[in-house]
């Protein structure tokens, strides 16, 4: 759990990416569901920025009329990321990060709650 939230830190602002690709940067081969769990259990208080985490295809995983839906459409609308029909494109808005960034990146200020 703990490569995860230090990989869904690491999404810039203005950026998403699918569960799938968190589990992948991560090291989990197959840990989308992974993903989904580790994100489900949060802490109340934690710094993980949950919002920009969506499905592969690009839509938002909670219902529509739900208020985990409107919160994560406005924390994305803030950061500048285009939602449209509760969908985002994947090809302008999702994270790649490169090799350099993944293996320099500096050691996390973040705690663990």
């Amino acid at each position: 759990m703990h490569r995860i939230r230090e990989t869904i830190r690491d999404i810039p602002k203005g950026c998403v990416a699918s569960y799938g690709q968190i589990a992948e940067i991560a090291g989990i081969a197959r840990g989308a569901r992974q993903v989904g769990y580790t994100l489900r259990n949060l802490p109340k208080v934690h710094k993980v920025p949950w919002h920009r985490v969506v499905q592969f295809s690009g839509n938002i995983a909670f219902d529509e009329n739900s208020p985990q839906f409107e919160e994560q459409t406005t924390r994305l609308r803030k950061e500048g990321v285009t939602v449209m029909s509760g969908r985002i494109d994947m090809h302008k808005y999702r994270w790649e990060p490169d090799l350099d960034e993944l293996l320099w990146k500096p050691t996390s200020a973040w705690d663990e709650s």
